[in-house]
C-alpha cells in the first residue's frame, strides 16, 4: 500500500516484482485461512494473493491505496477498494486481517494497527509479512549517497518503515493484541530484471525532486554503486531483503 508519491503500475510491477506474491506464501500458510472466514487483505496490490484466499473458500475484501492496483484486482473479479491503510473504517467485521509486503509503506503504524484492531472480531487474527529492520539497506544507502551529490537529503525522502520485531510487537500490544510470533527473516531475493527496474518500481520518491535528466543520471549512478554488492559475475541481481513476519490476535 503506497504513499501518494509512489506511482504503482501493475504491468511494471509484474515485470520487476512478480516475486512478491510468490514469496508471500509462508505468510499465507501462517494465516491458515479457513473456509467461510471473512478476511481483509490489507495492501492487496493486484490481487494475486487475494485470489488464493478466495480459492481457500474465504470471503475476502481487498484494500490498497494504489488505484491502478485496485483496478487490476477488480479485473480478477475480486472485491477490492481504494483505501488508505491509516484510515480503516471497518468495525468488528473480520475473522482475520492479512497483509503481505505492504505494511512498510504505511509510515504511521500506530494508526494502522489501531484500525486493524477495530476491523477484527474478538479473537480475530492479524498475520503479516513486510520489510523489517535492515531491509534493502544497501539499496537505501546507495540512493542516499547519490542524492547527496545533488544536494538532496535522501534520508528525508525515504518512504518506508522497517521496524524491529520488538518495536512492532510493542505497537501491537499497546493496541490490544496478543503477539504469538514476530521474527526477522533475512531473504536475499533474486530480481527478475535488475536493481534499476527495482528502483523504477519501488523508489519513485527518491528521484521525484530531480529533473528528468538528473533522474536518469542519478539512477545510473546508484546502479553502478550497487553492482559490486548485489550483482554476481553472470549479471544476476539479488536484493538484500529482510522480512518481518508476525502473527497476533485481538484481545477482548
Amino acid at each position: 500500500m503506497s504513499e501518494p508519491s509512489q506511482d504503482w503500475q501493475p504491468d511494471r510491477y509484474q515485470q520487476h516484482a512478480g516475486f512478491v506474491a510468490v514469496l508471500g506464501t509462508p505468510a499465507l500458510e501462517l494465516l491458515n485461512p479457513r473456509p467461510g472466514e471473512r478476511i481483509l487483505d490489507l495492501g492487496c496490490g493486484d490481487g494475486v494473493l487475494t485470489e488464493k484466499l478466495v480459492a481457500a473458500g474465504c470471503q475476502v475484501v481487498g484494500v490498497d491505496a494504489g488505484a491502478d492496483m485496485i483496478a487490476a484486482a477488480r479485473a480478477r473479479g475480486l472485491d477490492a477498494h481504494v483505501v488508505d491503510g491509516h484510515a480503516l473504517a471497518f468495525a468488528n467485521e473480520f475473522d482475520a486481517v492479512f497483509s503481505n509486503a505492504a505494511l512498510h509503506w504505511m509510515t504511521r503504524p500506530a494508526e494502522v494497527v489501531a484500525g486493524v484492531h477495530r476491523a477484527l472480531k474478538p479473537d480475530g487474527r492479524f498475520v503479516a509479512e513486510f520489510g523489517g529492520h535492515g531491509n534493502v539497506a544497501a539499496i537505501r544507502t546507495a540512493l542516499i549517497a547519490v542524492l547527496g551529490r545533488y544536494g538532496i537529503d535522501g534520508a528525508a525522502l525515504n518512504p518506508w518503515y522497517f521496524p524491529t520485531p520488538d518495536e512492532y510487537s510493542a505497537l501491537l500490544r499497546a493496541a490490544g493484541f496478543e503477539v504469538h510470533s514476530a521474527e526477522l527473516i533475512p531473504r536475499p531475493t533474486p530480481l527478475p530484471t535488475d536493481v534499476g527496474g527495482w528502483m523504477d518500481t519501488f523508489a519513485d520518491s527518491f528521484f521525484a525532486t530531480l529533473s528528468l535528466q538528473d533522474r536518469a543520471s542519478a539512477r545510473a549512478e546508484a546502479v553502478d554503486l550497487l553492482r559490486s554488492v548485489l550483482c554476481d559475475s553472470e549479471g544476476r541481481w539479488t536484493a538484500d531483503y529482510v522480512r518481518l513476519r508476525f502473527s497476533a490476535s485481538r484481545l477482548d
